[in-house]
């Protein structure tokens, strides 16, 4: 993206919400490939939205965006009314400096694929690191905090273990609580399950349903249907960097509307 981007006019000041994403018009290239092509959506405070798509589609893409994981060439992204990466300056955008950038990530906690914990540091180490560092709380605070949401995965006995001696479902699961230690009011699962052997998925996407009901709002790009069934308040499916069909889960899961979408859970189901 450039360093100033000229925006459509303000047509409506943002509502006060607690964890509203808007998403307005973003595309993302990588030189001649179009990896989200003019996508918008809004996702509400509170709720779980579900991201399907096939292989390519644009999804991770997308969540990586509402992070400012990725920069978008065009368009822009807010939660609860402010610019993520960027300042309003008249009608541009300015790129935030790096450390304004990690400041905004504290709001936004982000489960990866691979777990990505720290090999060198024992569960509960991970899970206290970031609250430490950003000043957010004591030692003691966030220890305490530590094993509420080890309680809340399931995992309080793990403490003082090593990730190595963790099965990949219990390493998603303290992953999970690590990005919840920052009290995010987003949280972004990009498949959370896909790198985890068939039994173990069940235990990581309960941890995710309790969540569900938790005032967070989640996004989880998924290709667990019967978790958008239970879970999603909306499906939105992707295709080719487009959003070419969003609803509710009943809607979209069990009548969709666009060919595409139909051949999709075709093959899934």
């Amino acid at each position: 993206m450039s360093e100033a981007l000229e925006l459509y006019p303000r047509t409506a000041s943002a509502q006060a919400s607690v964890g509203k994403i808007e998403i307005a018009n973003i595309s993302k290239r990588y030189g001649a490939f179009t990896a989200l092509d003019d996508v918008s959506l809004t996702i509400e405070p509170g709720t779980v939205t579900v991201i399907l798509g096939p292989s390519g589609s644009g999804k991770s893409t997308l969540l990586r965006t509402i992070n400012h994981l990725e920069r978008v060439d065009e368009g822009f992204i807010q939660i609860d009314g402010d610019y993520v990466g960027y300042r309003r300056k008249g009608n541009k955008l300015y790129e935030l400096k790096e450390r304004a950038i990690l400041k905004q990530r504290i709001q936004v906690g982000y489960v990866f694929q691979n777990f990505n914990l720290f090999p060198h540091m024992t569960v509960l180490d991970n899970i206290i690191e970031a609250p430490i560092v950003h000043g957010l709380l004591t030692r003691r605070e966030a220890i305490n905090r530590a094993f509420e949401l080890l309680d809340t995965v399931g995992l309080r006995e793990k403490a003082h273990a090593w990730p190595r001696q963790l099965s990949g479902g219990q390493q998603q699961r303290i992953a999970i609580a690590r990005a919840l230690a920052l009290n995010p009011k987003v949280m972004l699962f990009d498949e959370p399950t896909s790198a985890l052997d068939p039994e173990l998925v069940g235990e990581v996407l309960e941890v995710i349903k309790k969540l569900a009901s938790s005032g967070v709002t989640l996004v989880v790009v998924t290709h667990e249907i019967g978790f958008a069934r239970q879970v999603a308040d909306r499906v939105v499916f992707m295709v080719d960097g487009k959003i070419v069909e969003s609803g509710s889960a009943d809607r979209v899961l069990n009548r969709p509307g666009h060919q595409r979408t139909q051949r999709f859970l075709e093959r899934v189901l």
